[in-house]
């Protein structure tokens, strides 16, 4: 295994240096049929932003930069994943988890160990079916490749969200703290709602673990369905929520507090039914920043990049039904709205490059990979 492994890690390190330059890239990653390609520096309209269109995929959910290169990993909602490499060059991975593709369902989040460099580990999630229904799952793999090969090896499952009926509210994003000790998990509450208020079980909250799975325990609860999570440079650990009709969150998360799903919200149920709105001494922890009417957040960046000097430390949101990129300036652990910049697409998922650019997956089939810079 270790001589196997050696030579695996060694195939993986020259390819993703750029060695395999001639390698095609396969189906999801293939442009649409139908539109252009943005060219490279065409200033996206009433933005500061410079975009170049770089592929397109289908239902892209989530990316990651593996660290020491440009070379990223994309997953594709039906079950997918895609090696870009820093040349532009893809190839899919194998070794990917049947996964529960319905509804919101599917492949999930995807992120690198913290120390990447020397296990070659990633962690993902994805909705997986199961006794009861279905519930998200998390896995850590080892990234192996071995000529025109790329696979997950070892997959081994960390976590379980409960089964449960329906195919929405999954949440099952990640983050690692600062010092790489603990993986922090979202839960949804599966459109089940008052699940969110009993710590008996993980539903509507967010998850502390081991990087192995052991300790998982509930972090903080009353959440409805936490689609981003990160961590700014000062160890502050925040996370985006989508509400109901309205009440869409930005929250500072902090250990045991109970973010108020489904007694509290400022928004109102589909078809207008009301919610309490949070407010001083109801025993809940509201949102820094809310959003009513809503704009459905589905990714959270906290940038710290160099191209973007007068952001550093602020967090970007992608918005699915709002269709825009979203700043929140943050100060401390106070938070206030900044920019909304159209992109006339729903938004799934921003990333910040290793060289401070931002990148943007649009949602859907043909969903575009997009790199701004000023």
């Amino acid at each position: 295994m270790a001589v196997r492994r050696g030579i695996a890690v060694l195939a993986l390190a020259l390819a993703l240096a750029g060695c395999d330059a001639a390698r095609t890239s396969p189906s999801p990653a293939q442009p649409s049929a139908t539109g252009s390609p943005t060219p490279a520096g065409t200033r996206l309209a009433g933005t500061p932003f410079g975009v170049a269109e770089l592929g397109r995929f289908e239902e892209p959910w989530a990316m990651t930069f593996l660290p020491g290169g440009g070379d990223a990993l994309i997953t594709l909602r039906a079950g997918r994943l895609i090696l870009r490499a820093a040349d532009g060059s893809t190839r899919e991975v194998g070794g990917v988890p049947e996964v529960a593709y319905q509804g919101q369902g599917g492949l999930g989040d995807i992120i690198a160990s913290p120390r990447f460099a020397e296990d070659r580990t990633v962690y993902l999630s994805w909705a997986a079916r199961g006794d009861g229904g279905s519930g998200a799952e998390v896995a850590r793999a080892w990234l192996a490749a071995d000529g025109d090969r790329a696979a997950l090896e070892d997959l081994t499952v960390i976590w379980r969200q409960p089964k449960t009926s329906g195919s929405g509210h999954y949440g099952h994003r990640l983050a690692f703290s600062p010092d790489g000790a603990y993986l922090f998990v979202t839960s949804g509450e599966r459109q089940k709602m008052t699940p969110a208020q009993d710590r008996d079980n993980a539903l509507g909250s967010i998850v502390r673990l081991d990087p192995d799975g052991a300790n998982a325990r509930i972090w903080t609860y009353g959440h409805r369905n936490p689609l981003g999570i990160a961590f700014d440079p000062a160890g502050n650990l925040w996370s985006s929520e989508m509400g109901p009709q309205g009440g869409d969150e930005f929250n500072l998360i902090v250990e045991g507090r109970n973010y108020g799903w489904p007694e509290a919200s400022n928004g109102s149920h589909y078809g207008g039914a009301d919610i309490p709105d949070h407010r001083p001494g109801d025993g809940f922890e509201a949102p820094t920043v809310w959003w009513n009417p809503s704009v459905s957040p589905g990714s959270l960046m906290i940038y710290t990049g160099a191209l973007f000097p007068q952001w550093q430390g602020d967090a970007f949101i992608g918005a699915l039904s709002g269709q825009a990129l979203i700043r929140v300036d943050l100060d401390g652990t106070t938070a206030s709205t900044a920019d909304q910049w159209d992109f006339g697409d729903r938004v799934r998922e921003v990333e910040q490059a290793p060289d401070g650019s931002i990148w943007v997956l649009t949602d859907g089939p043909g969903g575009r990979l997009l790199r701004l810079t000023p």
